[in-house]
Formats: structure tokens, sequence, C-alpha cells
């Protein structure tokens, strides 16, 4: 009876971890080191590229060093990792850190791993939030409840440690690689030093400067606080270089125009960037492409504005699709805690109601649990205010379930009097049953129903007994009315004929070349519909239902060229991985599992609209939840239309 408050408080409380630790928020706003410059201003032939002022998206990137929070291979965002992962029971979940903590890449897998672990962690707070309340109800004290640990409990520890061991010895041993790539790159500063001293012949120090700039590239990264002095100092002795050697005007052409290419080569690549649909992958390919861009030298003076910009263009549009992408989510997270703070106020509400009876106690308690059904699919509000949020609805379910306890109590001792009283109910109908003055024995049996329902508790053995006893005198005084009536139904025949021909003409209809023409006939279908008049009962919902869905059929035929795009490139990737049926096995359980997650987010959101219907944003929040509703059915018909691709495509031999 008691235990509702309780599973609110595990998983919200518990939610909040996932949102503190999720790495959205590093991702943002990223360091931005200070613009590089020489160290001494003199002349040389590199004079001849100058340093372009760039714009904070294109520094952003330009100094950027690798941000290790990028997932290289991370292709779902948090918010489908986290769904997944709650669907899963503590062995699944135990399988999938094993398997993260065998990864080669332990480095990679941070974000899963610490998802994973979130989500164990939830399942166990539920558990012992369970435990705690039994433990309670059977009369114990809170201070000496101690839930015991799980052997699985503590192998997913042990799992977990031994994942955050490798995953610190890969954190080291990357450190120490750097450490080794500075020696190096310092090693090449002191060849660059003797080779500005060096009297051989022209030709040998030039091709002694190619190597040593090519063993410089191959050198990977450094610690960052050692980037900006080496690359000055590496500049710098490249000036001085050219400064000594002198290199003659047809030789210095051409490795301008070599570095003209490489650059042209790279301006191609980030506008290829574009059409990447992973925004992580295209913000850390672009930032390699970056640092490849500040180790190329200078290229011909008047090619010089016209690259850069082209480069510059190109990395802008990235960084702004970036920047709108987590403005999206911000917005998203704004709308999140409007959604919340109406479903506040309106279990705010009921709280403050009256409950005369079990029914209205009941059904106050099925209300309450479909809010915080409706509360666990909204998703994330700004970290700010998520504590304040979940406390606010928290109170107002323990409040209401205090309450219900305390009244229910009470209930016991006047379990007698409503046994008595639907005793006396039960006699009455049977006496009605055998009457035949349809109407005024139909409002004398209509009003014991009621009267039924407003007696309190009986105990629950008892209550059965005579709940069938009064239910079977009703239905036997309906059926007898019912016969009686059956007489008087041809117009309902009649009706029935009506609708099955107009969904037969709804079915059969086709699409012309006006849309709005097409609209409108599909409008003129539900408007004939509507003047039908009544049905047989037995028969209105199978109507309803298949017309409503031959109506449907037509409407998503409207947004048929919406889907076609995304089902085009589904369609080419896995035409490239045709015959890998582990992958196909894979795909196809995540997309059955993501329409069946869809779709009872769907069905909680069109059951319980109702809530937000009298909340001080009803307007903003009716509309944020039809988009979500609308997006949620097209993301079911693209799924099942990726699920039939995938059964279609050829198999391995």
């Amino acid at each position: 009876m008691n235990q509702e408050p309780n599973v609110v408080e595990t998983t919200e409380e518990n939610a909040a971890i996932i949102a503190e630790q999720t790495p959205i928020a590093e991702e943002v706003n990223p360091v931005i080191e200070e613009e590089v410059k020489p160290i001494i201003e003199e002349e040389s032939p590199l004079a001849i590229e100058e340093t372009p002022i760039v714009d904070n998206h294109s520094a952003e990137i330009l100094s950027a060093d690798h941000e290790e929070h990028i997932e290289e291979h991370e292709t779902e965002s948090i918010e489908e990792l986290t769904a997944h992962y709650s669907t899963l029971n503590k062995e699944e979940l135990l399988a999938q850190i094993k398997e993260l903590t065998n990864s080669e890449n332990i480095n990679a897998m941070k974000l899963r791993a610490n998802l994973v672990r979130n989500a164990f962690n939830l399942l166990v707070q539920a558990s012992q939030n369970e435990l705690k309340e039994k433990f309670l109800a059977d009369g114990g004290v809170e201070e000496d409840f101690k839930p015991e640990e799980s052997a699985l409990e503590i192998d997913f520890r042990k799992v977990y440690s031994l994942y955050r061991e490798k995953r610190q010895n890969y954190i080291e041993s990357q450190e120490k690689i750097k450490l080794d790539n500075l020696a190096a790159k310092n090693a090449i500063l002191e060849e660059l030093r003797v080779l500005l001293n060096s009297e051989e012949a022209l030709k040998k120090i030039y091709d002694d400067f190619n190597a040593i700039q090519e063993k410089w590239k191959a050198i990977g990264q450094v610690p960052r606080t050692e980037v900006n002095g080496l690359w000055q100092n590496y500049h710098f002795l490249i000036e001085k270089f050219y400064d000594k050697v002198k290199i003659n005007r047809e030789l210095r052409d051409l490795d301008l125009k070599k570095n003209l290419d490489s650059k042209i080569e790279l301006c191609e690549k980030v506008e290829g960037l574009l059409i990447e649909e992973s925004i992580n992958k295209s913000f850390k390919a672009l930032q390699e492409i970056h640092q490849q861009w500040k180790e190329i030298g200078p290229v011909p003076s008047d090619k010089n504005e016209e690259v850069w910009e082209r480069f510059k263009t190109a990395s802008d549009q990235i960084n702004k699709r970036r920047i709108e992408y987590y403005e999206r989510i911000q917005t998203e997270l704004e709308h999140n805690l409007l959604a919340k703070i109406a479903l506040c106020e309106k279990a705010e509400e009921v709280i403050k109601k009256e409950f005369p009876s079990i029914k209205d106690w009941n059904d106050a308690t099925n209300e309450l649990n479909d809010m915080l059904k409706l509360w666990k699919t909204i998703g994330q509000v700004p970290q700010k205010d998520n504590e304040a949020i979940w406390h606010r609805f928290k109170s107002s379910l323990d409040t209401f379930f205090q309450n219900k306890k305390e009244v229910f109590e009470k209930m016991k001792d006047e379990q007698d009097v409503n046994y008595n009283k639907k005793v006396e109910i039960c006699v009455k109908a049977e006496a009605i049953a055998e009457r035949e003055d349809w109407k005024h024995a139909t409002e004398e049996l209509l009003e014991l129903q009621k009267e039924w329902k407003s007696i309190g508790y009986v105990n629950k053995k008892l209550s059965d007994k005579l709940w069938a006893r009064f239910r079977s005198s009703c239905d036997t005084f309906f059926e007898k009315k019912s016969a009686f009536y059956s007489a008087n139904r041809a117009n309902e025949t009649e009706n029935l004929a009506k609708k099955e021909a107009l969904i037969q003409a709804v079915k059969e209809f086709t699409f012309g070349e006006e849309k709005e023409a097409n609209l409108e006939a599909i409008k003129e279908f539900q408007r004939k519909w509507v003047e039908v008049g009544f049905v047989p009962v037995t028969e209105k919902e199978r109507l309803q239902k298949e017309f409503r869905n031959a109506i449907n059929f037509h409407f998503d035929k409207l947004q048929i060229d919406v889907r076609e795009g995304k089902l085009n490139s589904f369609r080419d990737r896995i035409s490239n991985h045709s015959g890998d049926g582990s992958n196909a096995s894979k795909e196809k359980k995540y997309l059955y599992d993501k329409i069946l997650k869809l779709k009872e987010d769907l069905n909680l959101w069109e059951n319980n609209l109702g809530f937000l219907a009298n909340s001080k944003q009803a307007d903003v929040l009716k509309a944020e939840f039809e988009k979500k509703m609308q997006n949620a059915r097209q993301e079911i018909a693209l799924n099942e239309a990726k699920l039939k691709m995938l059964d279609q495509a050829p198999k391995a031999e």
C-alpha cells in the first residue's frame, strides 16, 4: 500500500548522478589557448604568410589539444545510451561492464562505463529501498536498517574497480608517451640549431632540413603546457633557417606551391566534414586537421588570404553546428523543467483534495503513479534546478502516501459496518433483477451502484464475494433489458454498413498531384464519419480503430519525403557491411528496443497529457509534448522501415 513514494525516491535521486557526470558541459566551452606569436620579431622568408587573426570559433579549434573527453567511436547520444542501459537488469549490466573492461581502448569507453555504473547503482538503490520499506513495515527502526551487499553487487564493484585501474594505467602510459614525445621534439629543435651552423652544401642542408620537418610531424602529442613553447621555438628556428641558407627563388616557390597544395587538401577535408552526422566526430576531426594546418609552412602571398578564408569559413560552419547543437540541448532542458514544474503543480493539487472512499484514494494513487511515469520520460533539466524540482515533486508524493497510510489504518475499524451495508445492497439488487419496469428499475439499480461505490473499505476476501453477488444481480437485470431492446437496433445495423463502406473508401483513396486537395479529401472523410449515427457498441471500438488507422496512413504518406533521406542513408550504410551477421543482429536488437521504448513513451504521453492542461505554461507545454509525440511516431515508422530493410538485406554465404 505504501511502496509508491519509495520507488519514486530511488529512481529520481540516482538520476541526478547521471546528470552530474554527463560530459556535455565539458564540451560546450573547451579551453582556448592564447594566440601563438614568435619569440623574436625578425624579418625572414616565412613572413610571406602572416598569422591570420581568427574569430572565437576558429581559435577554439586551432588551439584545442585533442580533447580527451570526446569519445572516438561514439555514435549514440548520452540520452540514447542512458535509455538503453536503463532497460537492462543487474546481470546484463555486469556483462556490459566486463565487456567494457576488456576493451582494448579503455579510455575511449569512459562515458559508457560511467553510464553502466549509474544504471547499476539505480537498480541497487531501488532494491535497497524495497528492503527498507519492508523492514519498516515489519516494525523495524530506520536507523537499524543496514542492507547487505549481494554477491552480484560485489562482483560488479570488483570489475568496475579493475576498469578504473586499467584506465588509470592507460592515462599514465599516455602521459609518459607525451613526455617522451616532448624529449624527442626538443632533440629535433637542437638538430635545427646545429643545422643553422652547418657549412655543408646547400642541397645537403636542405635535404636534412626536410628530413627534420618530417620527423617533427611524425611525433605525437606532448603535454598541453608545452605546446605553445615548442611551436614558437620550432617556427622561430625555421625562420632563422630560411634566413641563413637564403634559398633561391625557384626552390622557394616550389616549397610554397607544395604547402599551398597541402592546405587546399585540408580545406577539402574540412568541407567534407559538413556532411558528417556526428557532432563529436566532426569536431574531433576538425581539431586534428587544424593541428596539421599549423604544421604546414607558408604559401604564396597572393594565395595566403584566399586559402585561409576558405579554411576558416568551413571551420566556422562546423563550429556553428556544434554551438547550435548544444543550444538545442539547453532549450530542451528548459522545456523539460517547465513540464516538471507543471507536474509538481498538478501533484500539489491532488494532495489538497479530500478522498472520501477507497476508490478515490486508489484513483489518486493511480494518478500520481501516472505522473511519476510521465516524469521519468521527460528527461533531464538544467543541473542547477535538478535537486530542487525533484525535492518539490517527491515531497508531494511523500505527503500523499503518508496521509493514505494513516487513513487506511483508521478504515479497519469501519469494515464490519461497511460489510453489512453491502449485504443490504445485494438483497435490494436481487429484488430489482426480477422486475421489468426498465426505466425505474434501472434508475434504482444505478443508485445502488453509486451507493456501493460510496461505502468504505471491506476485507478483500469478503469484498470479492460480495462484489460477485452484487454484479451477478446487475448483469442479470441488464441482460434481460438488453434482450428487450435488441429489436430496436435496426438503425445501428444500417449505420454499421455505412461506416464499413466509408472505411473501405478511405483505404481505396489515392493521392493526386495537389497536396492541398489530398488534405481536403482526408478532412472530408472525417466529416462524413462524424455525420453517421450510432453503431452497435460491440463494433464501435473496432470501427473507430480501423478508420483512424486508414486516415493516419494517408497522413503518414504526406510525410514520406522526410523519411526517405534517412532511409537512403541507412541503406547505404548496411550495404557497405553486407554479410556481417553479427552487426546486423545487434542493429536489429537495438532497433527493436528503441521501437518498444518509443511506443511506451508515446502511450504514456497520450494518456497523461491532461496533467499539464491547467498549468501556467499550458500552451507551451502542450505544443512541446505534441512535438515529442509527433517525433516519436515518425521515429517509430523510420525504425520499422530500417528493420524491414535489414530483413531484406542479403545474408552472408
